[in-house]
């Protein structure tokens, strides 16, 4: 009789506390696909091996991102914790093909004519608007008051967005990703204020991206244009404002970066890029759907399976990252970005690479004797099984003056 091992579940305490171990227990179990259970025992593959997640993520034409095709909708109740991840809507996320390469070529263009020493300087001014709020008082939570705030403050002036209307858009986008009681109210009032702006950019069109998507020779509607301006916002505000936050934990609780912790411009490259190995903020995503039954790592995957996408994982994987691993210095080959035509458009992972190191220098600028005010062991991981991401970060410093006050 052949002995098959219980698939492992990717939720509860196991999979919260210490993620890294539970994948170095699954690779040696299962290899590099291992069988998974989601929230409310939904089976999937989790690949959690680097070349052949580079190998899925790279033949869309045999994993594909539209989730009609999952052969589990019957087990799927409507209210199923993950259901926003996976229920196929008209954007960019779902397309395939010659209209993905239509969408994604738009936005890819869209980004590129951003000037990066602007955004740096609104970034900038942005970080020191935040600081400014709370320097008086020696104690701040640096997730709610700063990291999670921080992109998207930079990302609306990239839409030339009204300063007046960022505020709310920050409190929809932020309840949007945390999928609150309120989410479908945020929803509708995040796609209401993307076509005011598309309306207003098409009388007076202007230096900032959705000027260049309406002109785009691809000629995107504005129902296009809505769902993958909401996928810009949403996506480039949680990675960023985690990887903003893990970075600092990691300087804050590091010996080696504690020595240049009073500048940090000499360390805070290394330890952005550190973390995108380490701890990174998009842990595993869901996911790809094989489009006919295939093998992959030694298992057998069948037509309509779906396959979570295990980017800390293959960050891992000992295949590409021995136990003689010195470090990830100089080191961007991570999958933190993901690959092939569903990663990261470029040049987005540079933009936000600007927002991030922008953020974490000027806080170290601004408070050179930061600390954590709690023992680094009670920092507490939110329940996710996509991020790495802390439920808060309290410090402690020395109460200073708002830019230009003292």
């Amino acid at each position: 009789m052949t002995f098959v091992p219980e698939p492992v579940r990717m939720y509860g305490p196991r999979f919260q506390d210490d993620p890294a171990q539970l994948y170095r227990d699954m690779r040696k179990e299962f290899g590099p696909v291992v069988p998974v259970l989601l929230e409310g025992d939904i089976f999937a593959w989790l690949v959690i091996g680097y070349r052949e997640l580079r190998y899925v993520l790279g033949n869309p034409q045999l994993f594909a991102r539209d989730s009609r095709r999952w052969n589990a909708w019957d087990r799927i109740p409507p209210d199923w914790p993950l259901m926003a991840f996976v229920g196929y809507q008209p954007s960019i996320l779902f397309t395939e093909g010659a209209e993905h390469q239509r969408r994604a070529g738009a936005i890819s263009d869209a980004l590129a004519a951003v000037d990066q020493f602007e955004l740096r300087s609104r970034t900038e001014r942005a970080a020191d608007s935040l600081i400014d709020a709370f320097t008086g008082h020696g104690r701040a939570d640096l997730i709610a008051q700063y990291a999670q705030p921080m992109p998207l403050l930079s990302i609306s002036t990239l839409f030339g967005l009204p300063d007046a209307e960022t505020p709310q858009l920050v409190a929809d986008v932020t309840e949007l990703l945390n999928t609150g009681p309120n989410v479908m109210e945020a929803h509708q009032r995040i796609q209401a204020t993307m076509q005011r702006l598309l309306d207003t950019k098409r009388e007076r069109p202007g230096p900032d991206l959705p000027s260049r998507l309406l002109a785009h020779p691809a000629g995107l509607t504005d129902e296009e244009l809505i769902q993958d301006m909401v996928i810009l916002l949403s996506g480039g505000q949680e990675p960023t404002a985690n990887w903003i936050a893990n970075t600092l934990r990691l300087m804050l609780t590091d010996e080696r970066f504690a020595v240049t912790l009073s500048g940090g411009r000499r360390s805070a490259g290394q330890a952005l890029n550190e973390v995108m190995w380490e701890e990174s903020p998009a842990q595993n995503s869901l996911g790809r759907w094989a489009v006919h039954d295939t093998q992959l790592g030694g298992q057998r995957i069948r037509a309509g399976d779906a396959l979570v996408i295990g980017l800390a994982a293959a960050n891992a994987d000992p295949q590409v990252r021995p136990d003689s691993y010195n470090g990830s210095a100089g080191n961007h080959a991570h999958m933190s970005f993901g690959h092939g035509e569903h990663g990261c458009p470029h040049p987005a992972p540079e933009l936000a690479e600007v927002i991030a190191y922008t953020a974490v220098e000027v806080l170290l600028d601004r408070l050179p004797d930061l600390g954590l005010a709690v023992p680094a062991h009670d920092l507490v991981w939110r329940t996710s099984f996509r991020l790495r991401a802390l439920s808060s970060l309290p410090v402690e410093f020395s109460p200073g003056y708002a830019r230009g006050v003292g």
